[in-house]
C-alpha cells in the first residue's frame, strides 16, 4: 500500500540514515518494546482536559477546533498555565470549559474570529504571539468547515472509515499543514492531522479501519522521551543548545533530524512486536513524558505551528 504515510515512513529512514546530529540506538529496540505496556487496552480522552459528552457534531467541532490548534509548545513555557497544568492541558482544558458553557463556535464565527476573543478563551494576553496565530489557524478551519455546510462531523464523514483519508484531506488546509524540507526531501509530518485522527477515533466519533498506518505524531515531547530512556542519542552540541534554552529553528537539519528519528524509531519499536501500532506507542511515550522525571530535564523547543 503507498500513501502519504508510507512515503513518510520512507523519508524518514532515509533521513535517520544521513542524520549527523541524531542517532538511533537500534540495537535497545527490542529490549525497549518489552518494557511497553502496548497490550493494555487505549483510554478515552481524559474527561478532565476534553469534551466528552454532546452530539456527535459537537464532539467532532471539538476535536477539529482542538486540533487547528494543537501547537505552540515553543512557546507554552511563557503560557499562564493555571494549576500546575501542561502547556496542552492548558489550551485543552479551556477550549473544553468553552464548549460546555457555550457551545461550539459555528465555522462562520471561526471563519472571523479575533486574536482578542482566542486571548480571552485561553486565559491569556491578546498580544501574545500564539493567540494571533491561534486565531489565524482557527478562521481558516472555520472557512474549510463552511465548504461542507458547516457541519464538522461531514469532514470526518468525508473519509469514510480511513484515517489516512482523513489525514490526506486535512493536509491541504492550512490549519494542518506540516511539510519541512531536507536535502530536498519533502518531509510531511502531519503531526496534527494525524493527531486529529487518533483523537477521533479514540473519541468514539469516527470508526477508521487504518489506524495502524498513522506514525507517530512528530512534536518534541516523544522524541525527548525517548533520548531520556536510551533510544536516541544527540549530537553534543545540539543537546548542549536543547540544555541552555535555545529555540531550534523549525525547518533546520537539526529539528528535522530530531523529529524524523523520533518517527523511525517507533516504526523500529513498533516492529518488535506483532500488532503493535505506533499511535499507541506514542500515545504511551507522550504519557510516560508527564512524569516529573522527564519534565525535570529541557526538551527541545521551536516556535512553530506543527506542534
Amino acid at each position: 500500500m503507498t500513501d502519504l504515510l508510507t512515503d513518510l515512513r520512507a523519508v524518514c529512514a532515509q533521513i535517520a540514515e544521513r542524520a549527523e546530529n541524531v542517532r538511533i540506538e537500534r540495537e535497545r529496540t527490542a529490549g525497549y518494546v518489552g518494557n511497553l505496556p502496548i497490550d493494555l487496552p487505549e483510554g478515552g480522552p481524559d474527561p478532565e482536559a476534553h469534551l466528552t459528552e454532546g452530539s456527535r457534531e459537537e464532539l467532532s467541532a471539538f476535536w477539529l477546533t482542538l486540533g487547528a490548534i494543537n501547537f505552540g509548545s515553543g512557546w507554552f513555557p511563557t503560557l499562564r498555565k493555571p494549576g500546575g497544568r501542561s502547556g496542552y492541558f492548558t489550551i485543552a482544558t479551556a477550549l473544553s470549559q468553552r464548549f460546555t458553557d457555550h457551545g461550539p463556535w459555528s465555522a462562520a464565527a471561526l471563519s472571523e474570529i479575533e486574536t482578542a476573543e482566542v486571548a480571552a478563551t485561553f486565559a491569556q494576553d491578546p498580544g501574545h504571539e500564539l493567540m494571533a496565530l491561534f486565531a489565524l489557524s482557527l478562521r481558516d478551519l472555520g472557512s474549510h468547515v463552511g465548504d461542507y455546510d458547516g457541519r464538522f462531523a461531514d469532514v470526518v464523514d468525508t473519509a469514510g472509515s480511513s484515517a489516512v483519508a482523513l489525514v490526506e484531506l486535512l493536509r491541504g488546509w492550512d490549519c494542518f499543514s506540516d511539510t519541512s524540507r531536507y536535502d530536498g526531501l519533502e518531509v510531511s509530518f502531519l503531526k496534527r492531522a494525524q493527531v486529529a485522527a487518533a483523537d477521533l477515533s479514540r473519541a468514539g466519533v469516527a470508526a477508521f479501519r487504518d489506524l495502524d498506518r498513522l506514525t507517530m505524531f512528530a512534536d518534541n515531547l516523544v522524541p525527548h522521551v525517548l533520548r531520556l530512556d536510551g533510544l536516541l542519542t544527540y549530537d553534543p552540541g545540539l543537546l548542549g543548545r536543547i540544555e541552555r534554552g535555545e529555540l531550534l529553528e523549525h525547518g533546520s537539519r537539526e529539528e528535522v533530524e530530531i523529529r524524523a528519528c523520533a518517527v523511525h524509531a517507533v516504526e523500529l519499536i513498533a516492529a518488535e512486536r506483532a500488532g503493535a501500532r505506533e499511535a499507541d506507542i506514542d500515545s504511551l511515550l507522550w504519557h510516560r513524558g508527564q512524569e516529573e522525571r522527564y519534565k525535570a530535564e529541557p526538551r527541545h523547543r521551536s516556535r512553530c505551528t506543527a506542534y
